[in-house]
Parts: structure tokens; sequence; C-alpha cells
């Protein structure tokens, strides 16, 4: 078929949905079998599951997360876990050939389910099996696959050395495919960043099946996959990261501190010094409901926690110096290793997100915390995580990922219920929008700036047959990227200009072009990696 045949047919794919999931499902798989994969390259086939298949549910369900997603009726019509890239690859064309939508899954921590949950028909690309880590100690990298957790690249850097990190986040399931490409911070940041300011090259396969490393992607996609979210853009197979150097011992603290032992007035003055510590010692603060030691009566407690590049013998001194509010004394610290630092410190999160880019009055606190008293908060938690250090020294727009200077900490909103149900579900879900819409004088403006690893499709979304205005999409991405947003929106132009790679908060095109598919029919593998 000649090669403007076959993209008008992609166009057409894109825009009409086929009218029985079962023929597109039947013709989709048979697409994939006929593609031409490596000699050596296990057969598809084996990597196949549709909705039959009696391994379907666990595998859709293994890295489902957030359990509020596991019940809902809009499911993949197959799942893919690839082993080699060429089954990524065949995956990309033969769903744009046959009008599938394609939803990518590395960990599954996504808050609104984006990675495996669309309403049109799709397949999801789940990474599982793409893992294995290559540390290299004579230059202090590593190659992480997309598929590969937190967690795992930790570990595999301790196996090699106990003076190496890495900056990134403390969940240690959230999996680096989706982290790396959304920013990824974590207690090493005030010192080294984001994890996405220390990625030096990516593996992404393109909307054309190509697999392309950063040279052969051009630097405005490597821009715009480390912080401006891999999905928009296509599939993220690999990351190289540079890791950094963290001492031998550092020491981590937890103090509680209840409104009964003036936790409002030690916030204050925490809001106050937080940004400005030595670049080794970040301290977060959580917001919490507890029964009062006192009085068994519900309470707020605010615990500080920590993790200092360095020994208690330098951390007491730079405490009493910079925060002598909090009265942390040696009891309250911990030394050990960096790696155990980050087991010590790992919990499980989800909810929304602000910035606050002045301190927050005491009487804007007072009025947050009977919010707290309420029945929805027993699960709740409100987590303030400071700026300052090597976050003021990039520029915002170094990266997608535009949230530096000015601010002073981040907000984190979530909370966790155990009952079943609609009307469960909404209920604290109501809570959480209760405790944002409070926050509204106290954080950023013009706009109200959001993380994208926290997706909140409550900050606008688009349309659902993928033709969404750069100025509708605008409501929620200048909250995500700022002034970064127009850049994502043309990089996206250049490599998708079809919008193939799209979901509610996917960056549009700024405008539509021919398609120039580099596989012709089913074609061969593209590698464009030197």
């Amino acid at each position: 078929m000649p090669l403007s045949s076959y993209s008008t047919v992609v166009a057409i794919a894109l825009l009409f949905s086929f009218t029985s999931s079962a023929h597109t499902q039947e013709n989709f798989v048979q697409c994939l079998n006929n593609y031409p994969h490596n000699i050596n390259a296990t057969s598809i086939s084996k990597v196949l599951y549709n909705q039959t298949n009696s391994s379907y549910s666990s595998i859709l369900d293994f890295s489902i997360k957030n359990l509020r997603f596991s019940n809902v009726s809009s499911k993949p019509l197959v799942i893919v876990t690839p082993l080699v890239v060429s089954h990524i690859q065949a995956t990309i064309i033969c769903s744009q050939r046959h009008g599938m939508q394609i939803r990518t899954r590395s960990g599954g921590h996504d808050y609104e389910a984006l990675s495996y949950v669309a309403k049109a028909p799709f397949v999801v690309i789940d990474l599982i099996n793409l893992g294995e880590i290559k540390v290299e100690m004579e230059n202090n990298t590593a190659w992480v696959p997309a598929g590969a957790s937190i967690g795992e690249l930790y570990y595999r850097i301790s196996e090699k050395s106990t003076t190496l990190g890495f900056p990134a986040g403390v969940c240690p399931t959230v999996g680096t495919g989706g982290h790396f490409s959304g920013g990824g911070y974590g207690f090493l940041m005030h010192k080294f960043g984001l994890a996405a300011d220390n990625v030096i090259d990516a593996h992404i396969v393109d909307v054309n099946g190509n697999l392309l490393d950063r040279e052969a992607m051009g630097e405005d996609l490597f821009w715009a996959i480390r912080g401006g979210g891999g999905a928009s853009f296509g599939v993220i197979v690999a990351w190289k990261v540079k890791l950094v150097p963290v001492p031998s011992t550092v020491t981590v603290f937890y103090v509680p501190r209840t409104l009964e032992q003036n936790a409002t007035e030690i916030i204050h003055k925490w809001q106050l010094v937080a940004n400005k510590l030595d670049n080794g010692l970040m301290i977060r603060v959580n917001l919490e409901r507890v029964n009062s030691s006192q009085n068994g009566k519900p309470t707020v407690v605010a615990t500080f926690e920590s993790m200092y590049l360095g020994g208690v013998d330098q951390l007491i001194p730079l405490m009493q110096k910079s925060f002598p509010e909090l009265g942390l004394v040696r009891e309250d610290c911990t030394e050990m290793s960096w790696i155990d630092s980050v087991v010590y410190m790992s919990q499980f999160t989800n909810g929304k997100s602000d910035y606050v880019r002045d301190p927050i009055p005491d009487v804007g606190l007072k009025g947050l915390w009977p919010l707290f008293y309420e029945d929805e908060a027993q699960g709740a938690v409100i987590q303030f995580t400071p700026y300052g250090g090597k976050m003021y020294e990039i520029s915002e727009s170094e990266i997608p990922f535009p949230h530096r200077s000015g601010n002073i900490f981040h907000i984190h909103y979530l909370v966790r219920w155990r009952e079943e149900g609609e009307e469960a579900k909404q209920k604290y879900i109501n809570w959480i929008r209760r405790a944002y819409k409070y926050m509204e004088p106290f954080v950023s403006k013009s706009p109200r700036a959001a993380y994208l690893n926290y997706r909140d499709l409550d900050i606008g979304v688009n349309n659902n047959n993928g033709n969404t205005s750069y100025s509708q999409a605008s409501i929620w991405g200048l909250k995500y990227f700022k002034n970064n947003f127009n850049r994502l929106a043309r990089v996206k132009s250049m490599v998708d200009p079809l919008n193939f790679f799209r979901n509610e908060q996917s960056i549009p095109p700024l405008k539509s072009k021919g398609l120039n598919m580099q596989v012709e029919n089913l074609g061969a593998v593209n590698v464009f990696i030197k």
C-alpha cells in the first residue's frame, strides 16, 4: 500500500471508532502476530492477554495501586507485557491501524488511572517485564528500564556502592517510567534536584514505531519527556541517569508535635526556615488526625520527618542554630546508611497538590484544623515538602517542570479509606476537595499550580475525541507547566501531529499535520541509537 494511503487509513482510525470491539480486537491481535519482530525475539503471542485469557484479570489488577479504580467498567481490550522493544513497536503500529488508543503503565500509581483506564477501545502496554537495571560504576551512571520501580533502582545501586544514591521519591513501588517523566522529588532534592534533572539519556519509541535515543530524538523531545510526561510523546523504554554521591552515614528523625504541644507555632517557624536550611538537610511535615494522649479526643499532629546527609553530631548544632523551636535531641535521631533511610521513609500516597509562595499565617493553619475532625479525615494526611537548595538554582525552563524559585514548599493532599462503593468514594473525595478549596487563599495564584505526578482531573480535561485546542488544554496545562506549556505543545506538533498518544490530560499539538509514517504496511524494526 502506498505511504500516502497508509497515512489516510491511520488518520481515519484516529478519528472514528470501530463498530465492533470484538472485530477490532481480533484484527489488532492478528496485526501484532504478523509484525516482523527480531529473529531472536519471544513471540508476542506469549505476552498478549485479552479479556477471555485466564490471566487477564491478575495481570490487570497486579499494578493497580489505587483501588478506587479496580472495579471500573472501562477495561483494556488487550494487555501487552513486552519483553523486547519490537513488542512495543508492534503495539503502537497496530493500535493506530485498528483504531485503538494506548495506555502505558509503569508502576500503576497514577492517581487518575490514566495509565490503565480509557473511554475509547484501548490497549495497555504494561512495562512490568522491562526491569533489568544496569549500574555502571566506571562512570557513576545507570540504565533504568521504564518498568523498573524506584525501590529496585535504589537496591541495585546499593549492591554496587554504599556512597552512591539517586534523587527520586520515597515510595519504592512507584515506576520510574512515570515518576521520572513527571519530575520526581524526594529527600535528596535540596542537594541534587529532581530525578528528571539527573536524566542524561533515554530510549523512546515514537508514533512511527522508531526506537530513539537522545541524539536521534533531538534535544526538543529529550527536553519534553523530562518533566512533561512521557505518555504524550511516545513510550519510554529506558532512562540513563547519573548517580549522586551520598555519605556512608545519614541521619533520620521523626518528631511529632500535637496542637497541644504548640504545633501551629512550630509549623509557622518551619515555613520561615525550611527552604533556607543546609542543602544536606530536608525536613517535611505531615499533618494528620490522632487521639490526644491528654484526653483521648481527636487532635492534629504535625510530624516533622527528615533525612540529613551526615551524622547526628553535625545535625544537632545545625538544628539548634536554625530551628531550635522543634526541640530536636539526639534521642530523636537515628544514624544509618542511605539505602536504609530509603526503607525507613517509605510510604504510599495519593491525592491533590499545591505550591506555597508566602507563609500561611497562623489563622490560616488554625482554620484548617477543624477539617481534620470530620469523620472522613481519619485516613487523611496533608504533607508539606520544602523547596530550596538546588531547586532554586535550576531555571524554570531547564526542563518542563517549572516549580522552582519562589516556592517555599509543596503541599500534597491525600486521603485513604477502606469502605467500598461509590457513595463512600464520593464522600472521601469530597473531603479532599473541601480541604483543597479551603487552602485556595494561601497558595499560588494565576495560575494555581499543580504537580503533574499528582494527576488531578478536577483542574481541567481534554475532549474525549482528541480534538482539544491549545487554549482549552491551557486551563490545566498552565497549572502543571506554566510558561513551558507552549513549548511542550510545539514539541508535540513535531513528533505526534495527529495526537495519537493522548489521554484526558495529554499535551495537544498546536496544529495537525500529515503523519509521516516510517513503517509501510507492517514495515521493519527501526532503531536510531548510536
